[in-house]
């Protein structure tokens, strides 16, 4: 009888350590007020697109620039691109529905072609009819969704480390991009579909799961800071944020891409050690968009504009022609696609 004791000792050890582990991860949202004191900006505006006010930060003048973030980010992501591009342009980043300060949407509109709708939306309401779009992974998808389906509103695309490429089959590919690359897939995105850590998720998000997060997505550990890896953190546990980003990823994605429509200018930017979305894809969107040119930069992963801003948006400026000078004295040579 003594083993059986034991055994029953054992599990007691067991349920009562899981039980103090979840006490220990629990998160309980944080109130829409407290996050957005933190984390609004003086550029800060929201804006009512179709019953959800959209977090929207607007810097510069001229022509528009609107810059997409990916799955678990913010607009935040663009702070040094929007830095760099303001003096040439008019800057426009916004937060998507379950990301960010914006927060969910009653109506649990997630998808691709949802977002892509609500960017069109948002830019006519906004009175703008033609601009220039950057997007980045989930961005980047919508991004082409959007240039598809109103190519006459889309000046030029940049497509960083972007989803949505169509499906090639790979012995049409570099061999040099299928040996060097392979995509082990993002924990985060596992875990989250999960049907039972999901549940878990919506109260236990431990922090160290987005400090896992984060060190996929960066090429160069060095470079992740504790507040950005605070700040992707804090957002998630905006109020709603979580339930969102459970519906989002278990929702359908449903897009519809006709690349023959791509005829716009177009840049593709892609992380060397990206490990979410291998480079080998973003040669797959250069064959399916003509005319477009691919840029890899060595030693970076998925999110190049965080992890190298300058280099990156130097490679985009030159796209829309503007010269990075050499001497600061002298006024930069400054060429857009607007015409």
């Amino acid at each position: 009888m003594n083993w059986i004791k034991r055994i029953f000792k054992t599990i007691a050890v067991i349920i009562l350590s899981c039980i103090f582990f979840l006490m220990l991860i629990y998160r309980s949202d944080i109130p829409i007020d407290e996050i957005e004191k933190k984390y609004q900006t003086p550029q800060s505006h929201f804006v009512e697109v179709d019953g959800i006010n959209v977090h929207v930060r607007f810097m510069g003048e001229g022509v528009p620039i609107v810059l997409l973030h990916g799955s678990f980010a913010s607009l935040h992501t663009w702070e040094a691109w929007q830095e760099d591009l303001s003096p040439y342009f008019m800057t426009i980043s916004l937060d998507f529905p379950g990301h960010g300060l914006t927060g969910p949407d009653p109506e649990k509109r997630y998808s691709i072609r949802d977002y892509s709708q609500l960017v069109i939306r948002l830019m006519e309401k906004l009175n703008l009819e033609k601009y220039h779009l950057a997007g980045n992974s989930m961005g980047g998808a919508v991004a082409l969704q959007i240039a598809s389906t109103r190519p006459d509103r889309v000046i030029s695309l940049n497509l960083i480390d972007a989803s949505g490429a169509p499906t090639i089959p790979v012995r049409e590919l570099p061999d040099s991009t299928v040996k060097s690359n392979s995509n082990g897939g993002a924990l985060i995105f596992r875990v989250a579909r999960n049907p039972i850590f999901s549940k878990l998720l919506l109260k236990c998000t431990p922090k160290f799961l987005f400090a896992m997060n984060m060190k996929q997505v960066y090429g160069d550990e060095s470079k992740i800071n504790e507040l950005t890896l605070d700040r992707y953190y804090e957002l998630m546990l905006r109020e709603g944020n979580r339930k969102a980003t459970l519906d989002r990823l278990t929702g359908p994605r449903d897009s519809d891409v006709d690349f023959s429509r791509l005829t716009m200018p177009t840049l593709i930017l892609w992380g060397e050690k990206d490990s979410w979305i291998p480079v080998r894809q973003g040669y797959v969107l250069e064959k399916a968009i003509a005319g477009s040119n691919l840029i890899i930069f060595p030693g970076a992963g998925h999110v190049p504009m965080e992890e190298i801003p300058t280099e990156s948006v130097a490679e985009y400026l030159s796209f829309l022609g503007v010269e990075i000078r050499k001497d600061y004295l002298e006024a930069p040579n400054f060429v857009t696609y607007a015409d």
